[in-house]
């Protein structure tokens, strides 16, 4: 260093390095999670977040994709925590990646026998887990509750949730509730008894369980939370109920109010779906078609409201339930809102389960309003089918399905994904209890499609699709986005003054919140019925959906004619400026087989009724495929007697989840089924359709 005295000339220049400055320590990453199934306890699905917003939605481009093994439907809600986003795909596979990067951290497959494809009525689908105090919670196609360790991927534990001899599924997402993970299951359309059941987060061992319909008569009491109100369900059924297990099953929403310390669920329909011959025609058949809510600790019961007392259309009162607090009338009320398949909104008290209002947000034939005196709906002329076929709207499609509806606060509107799907109901009396397929007690086959292309133009047409933007106050629809066909996406809302929603032609699309006006779309080239979620790591907001088709209605509708075989699935993320490459690979349908071979009138129509209400429901009504199962009129098995009655009959493909139909059809009726498929091969080869 320089001695001299201060102030005093240097005798020779000293250069002196400066001292490092540190690097700075990086600040931990900052997150803005989607931990559970509805983004919140509330269940809204609406995101505070506000990078992305109306201004500048027009800059969304992709972040990264990820393309899976399989093309069977993709239901999901992806979690997202800590930079990690989690998500199931068909057969229960689970992934997780890097939230930023799409690098896939881990997978899980808990492999999911193939035949159990054959018990899942609407696809081997999944929509989802629950993230909880390090783990990742979710249920398999076959009725087990799984654990994972949510950083590694190891399970935790196992537990098998239903008796798996019987046609019970889980497609639904789990939810928590105090320390417990709460599940139903599905399978109604089967005959199976439903019920939901909560299990410690910690151990997997089951807290309690609530039944949704009464045992059958002369059963034991079930020595569990419903046995004290057997008395009061059993009171509303008739008949030899218990013989197909009553149905109810719930299959998808369950919410934890933590204000009244009560899980609210949607108990879905009944077994068969016609009174008549599930319940000798009387009573309202409790809990069919209700929200109910039990004690969040003990399952014991506490109230419940039924939108189709007694139905007969397969109308699930399963859909979104959403809570709020809302000024209605100038009292601040603390209330659940849902729209469910029949077709009313409604906003109903949560603490006693007293229905507030309900309006129609879709066409509706079934019914012309509700008697707010008793809260029944007032049902029209025949529309329970006894005196005749019934044409209704909505159907059991519903006019809003599983598919997640969203609720803002900021705009005080709620977005739900609309649809119109009308179907013919005639009663299939006297009924034949039938083992290898659904048990619904009416005709599917009353629904065949027509072969002119005309007519089949004209039915299409009549199957239509909306985003509705709806006032839950003053039970009035806001706004509309029309689509030209049903079974789009659910929905996401963000403080952003924002509404995303995925349609079944394939589109991404934003809106604004409070008008609907389009201001950003994606073409992913798959059909999208999962509801997007958002999240955001070290500031930057994503947006992220699971594409993939399929599902109850899209795995056996076909919505334009010719369509190839579907692409594997994708999940998409989506930030500002993304600009990741994308590319889907299509493939052209095979042409249709023309079989030399001849069949009796007789045998092709006795092949069209087991068709019809046997193989429709996966591989297409009339057989015309909608591309996620194969299109049996462009598969060369068709050509061969010997190779179609080794898969129909020996079960060759029973690992794809086409199981053998020996203990339901003889080889005679596959021969008649494939005779009748020929025929619909050679519509397709003359006709185009």
């Amino acid at each position: 260093m320089n001695s001299a005295a201060p102030g005093a000339k240097p005798m020779a220049e000293v250069v002196v390095a400066p001292t490092p400055t540190p690097s700075p320590v990086p600040a931990p990453p900052s997150f803005a999670n989607w931990t559970t199934y509805g983004g919140n306890s509330e269940e809204t699905r609406f995101s505070p977040l506000t990078a992305i917003n109306a201004q500048n939605a027009a800059g969304l481009g992709l972040a990264w994709s990820h393309e899976f093994d399989t093309a069977r439907g993709m239901e999901a809600t992806p979690l997202v925590q800590d930079g990690v986003l989690y998500t199931t795909t068909s057969w229960s596979k689970v992934y997780a990646f890097d939230a930023t990067s799409g690098n896939v951290l881990w997978s899980y497959d808990p492999k999911v026998p193939g035949e159990t494809g054959f018990k899942a009525c609407c696809d081997v689908v999944n929509r989802g887990g629950v993230l909880f105090e390090g783990k990742f919670y979710f249920g398999t196609l076959d009725g087990r509750l799984i654990a994972l360790d949510a950083k590694t991927g190891s399970p935790v534990w196992s537990t098998v949730t239903v008796d798996q001899s019987k046609p019970y599924t889980i497609t639904g997402a789990p939810r928590i509730a105090k320390g417990r993970v709460l599940i139903g299951n599905g399978g109604g359309e089967y005959g199976v008894r439903g019920y939901i059941s909560a299990y410690d987060a910690n151990s997997g061992k089951l807290a309690w369980r609530f039944y949704t319909v009464p045992p059958a008569k002369g059963a034991p009491a079930d020595g569990a939370a419903s046995d004290a109100v057997i008395p009061k369900m059993q009171a509303t059924w008739a008949g030899d109920y218990g013989k197909l297990g009553g149905g109810g099953p719930v299959w998808d929403t369950i919410v934890y109010d933590q204000e009244f310390n009560q899980v609210i669920f949607g108990v879905g329909n009944g077994t068969p779906w016609d009174r008549r011959t599930r319940s000798a025609d009387k009573g309202d058949n409790l809990f069919l078609d209700s929200i109910v809510a039990v004690d969040a600790d003990t399952g014991a019961y506490k109230w419940h409201y039924g939108g189709s007392p007694g139905e007969v259309w397969d109308f699930d009162q399963t859909q979104s339930v959403i809570l709020s607090d809302l000024n209605i009338g100038g009292q601040n009320r603390k209330i659940l809102m849902q729209a469910p398949k029949n077709g009313f909104f409604y906003v109903i008290d949560r603490a006693n389960g007293r229905l507030i209002s309900a309006n129609n947000y879709a066409t509706q034939t079934w019914t012309t309003g509700i008697d707010m005196a008793t809260g029944r709906p007032n049902e029209t002329p025949n529309a329970r089918y006894a005196k005749g076929p019934f044409v209704s709207l909505p159907s059991g499609q519903g006019a809003h399905n599983w598919q997640p509806m969203a609720f803002s606060p900021q705009t005080g509107l709620a977005y739900i994904p609309a649809q119109e799907v009308p179907m013919l109901y005639k009663s299939d009396h006297p009924f034949i209890k039938r083992d290898g397929g659904w048990n619904l007690g009416i005709e599917l086959g009353a629904n065949t499609l027509p072969n002119k292309t005309a007519q089949l133009k004209a039915v299409r047409a009549m199957l239509k699709g909306h985003l509705a933007a709806w006032n839950p106050i003053t039970q009035k629809e806001a706004w509309r986005v029309q689509y030209d066909g049903p079974w789009n996406g659910g929905v996401l809302a963000t403080a952003g003054n924002l509404v995303f929603q995925g349609t079944s032609r394939g589109t991404v699309n934003a809106y604004t919140a409070d008008k609907g006006q389009k201001l950003w779309s994606f073409d992913a080239e798959i059909g999208i019925m999962a509801p997007p979620v958002t999240y955001a790591v070290n500031g930057r907001q994503y947006v992220a959906v699971m594409a993939g088709y399929g599902g109850g209605y899209g795995i056996g509708a076909a919505l334009a004619d010719n369509a190839g075989p579907r692409p594997n699935g994708r999940l998409l993320v989506f930030a500002l400026g993304g600009d990741a490459a994308y590319h889907v690979d299509h493939v052209a349908p095979a042409p249709a087989v023309v079989v030399k071979s001849t069949w009796s009138a007789k045998t092709l129509a006795r092949g069209g009724h087991i068709y019809e209400e046997t193989c429709s429901v996966c591989h297409g009504g009339t057989a015309r495929s909608s591309g996620v199962v194969p299109d049996l009129r462009r598969d060369p098995l068709l050509a061969s007697k010997a190779g179609w009655n080794q898969v129909v009959i020996g079960g060759a493909l029973s690992d794809n989840g086409m199981v053998s139909f020996k203990k339901w059809l003889t080889p005679a009726d596959a021969e008649a089924v494939r005779g009748y498929v020929a025929a619909r091969a050679r519509n397709l080869a003359v006709n185009g359709n």
